[in-house]
């Protein structure tokens, strides 16, 4: 169980560092977007982004 976990966090890390890799500079604009966004509208783009990985992770799984 541990073992699928910390995969899991790798792969999270791999998969966050490709767009800066690739696009930096489209990267900092998408942050500053962002930065002009709400609190509430961050957290409901999380809870969004929570709920399709895991609605993801069940039918991949």
């Amino acid at each position: 169980m541990l073992q699928e976990i910390l995969t899991a966090l790798c792969l999270v890390l791999v998969i966050e560092g490709v767009l800066p890799f690739l696009m930096p500079a489209r990267w900092q604009r998408m942050l500053s977007g962002i930065s002009e966004l709400s609190a509430r509208q961050v957290r409901l783009a999380g809870l969004a982004s929570m709920l399709i990985g895991t609605l993801c992770l069940y039918l991949v799984r």
